[in-house]
């Protein structure tokens, strides 16, 4: 699993379960971004399936945001947009998949992390799920995951994470804002806690929570662009000294 690797199931009650995996506290390399990209539309697809459950390897860390090694690779505004596409394509893979996707946090979350903590449709956590949108402290800033961040805990909540990129906020600050709508004291309560929604949502009827959901995402029908140019702003800031010192020193810690 050197590189990582997302993992697809789908269960007797029509439950999908799309886990990724990174040794690197559940990093997202650019092709395991694609890669959960592709999963969560074609599970949405699936007719199956009748909810998704997002979830990441290990104990301690949900996602620790962007493949450093990669950010240090970028050579080139092209490059750097590629790269932070990925992050685009799975929220907007988020977005549109007609059925509700269920988030299990059950560790940190870093920068992009928590962009995919922001995008499902309903986000449980335990209580060791502190957030943080590290991207200002290397010198870039939380662009593409933004819209999906400010959507679910408003403008001030989320500038409060972007402009003090150096602090961790606890799972109970997350919860208070709304990115976490429960949370839990381990994981084997989180468990039981996200079956338990599932099976609900399992029995639901279809149609209604696609036309829900819908609604919900009402006014985001212009995120295949703004996340596209979010992203060519990252790809340009990556390349500046500033952030390529600013990630050397990271590195190094």
């Amino acid at each position: 699993m050197s590189g990582g690797q997302v993992l697809v199931s789908t269960d007797e009650r029509g439950i999908c379960y799309i886990e990724f995996a990174h040794p690197a506290s559940n990093s997202l390399p650019g092709v395991l971004l694609r890669q959960l990209a592709e999963a969560i539309t074609r599970c949405g697809q699936d007719d199956h399936v009748k909810v998704l459950v997002l979830k990441s390897a290990g104990e301690r860390a949900f996602c620790a945001g962007a493949s450093f090694d990669e950010l240090v690779a970028i050579d080139s505004p092209e490059a750097g947009l590629h790269f932070f596409s990925g992050f685009a394509l799975v929220i907007n893979a988020m977005r549109k998949c007609p059925k509700f996707i269920i988030g299990r946090v059950q560790g940190k979350a870093v920068g992009g992390g928590v962009g995919l903590a922001a995008s499902v449709d309903y986000c449980l956590a335990t209580q060791h799920a502190s957030v943080k949108l590290s991207e200002l402290a290397v010198g870039i800033g939380p662009f593409v995951v933004g819209p999906a961040v400010e959507r679910k805990i408003g403008t001030s909540a989320m500038s409060q994470l972007a402009i003090d990129a150096t602090s961790w906020r606890s799972a109970e600050w997350a919860s208070l804002q709304g990115l976490y709508a429960e949370v839990f004291p381990d994981a084997a309560t989180l468990d039981a806690g996200i079956d338990a929604l599932a099976v609900k949502l399992s029995k639901s009827n279809p149609d209604a929570m696609r036309e829900l959901k819908s609604v919900f995402w009402s006014g985001t029908e212009d995120w295949d662009d703004l996340l596209a140019e979010r992203a060519a702003i990252s790809g340009r800031l990556v390349l500046s000294e500033f952030t390529r010192y600013a990630i050397a020193q990271f590195k190094a810690k």
